[in-house]
């Protein structure tokens, strides 16, 4: 089966530390996780990924899902199947705060992120039900161990 199409835009914000961020998030990298993620359904995707500081982070957070405080990952999905339109925006700090909470590598916490957000973009929800979160973190590992990444929710 042919690979999806990705049209990928990668940006970094103005924050203190964005140099780690950066070196983190190869563009290559970020491009094949976001096409393992992608469904057989999906015929092509547009995904913007955005790496902000916690103002930005929080202000999104607030003005889009009405919680002020910065979260990880936050999915603006615009179009699914067959053409997924995304925006997938990170918080540096809290994802790098994570990261180290977890005793993980700051990239393999991003791959998660970016494998959690981008399946978010493709339909996928964790919050309606717990069948749908046990759904959507069985296929989140499945989609990291298969990139040879560890899963995400074994401790």
């Amino acid at each position: 089966m042919a690979r999806p199409e990705l049209s990928l835009s990668l940006q970094f914000g103005r924050f203190d530390g964005v140099a780690e961020h950066r070196d983190a998030l190869p563009r290559h990298r970020v491009a094949r996780w976001l096409r393992a993620t992608l469904g057989e359904q999906v015929q092509a995707a547009e995904i913007t990924v955005r790496i902000v500081g916690d103002d930005e982070g929080r202000q999104l957070n607030r003005d889009f899902r009405a919680r002020d405080y910065a979260t990880n990952v936050l999915t603006f999905d615009y179009s699914g199947a067959p053409l997924v339109a995304a925006d997938l925006v990170l918080c540096a700090p809290v994802v790098a705060r994570e990261a180290a909470e977890q005793g993980k590598p700051l990239a393999d916490h991003y791959a998660h992120l970016l494998v959690h957000g981008a399946l978010h973009a493709q339909g996928w929800e964790h919050e309606t039900s717990d069948e749908d979160a046990e759904a959507m973190e069985a296929h989140e590992s499945a989609v990291l161990t298969g990139l040879g990444l560890p899963d995400p929710y074994l401790r």
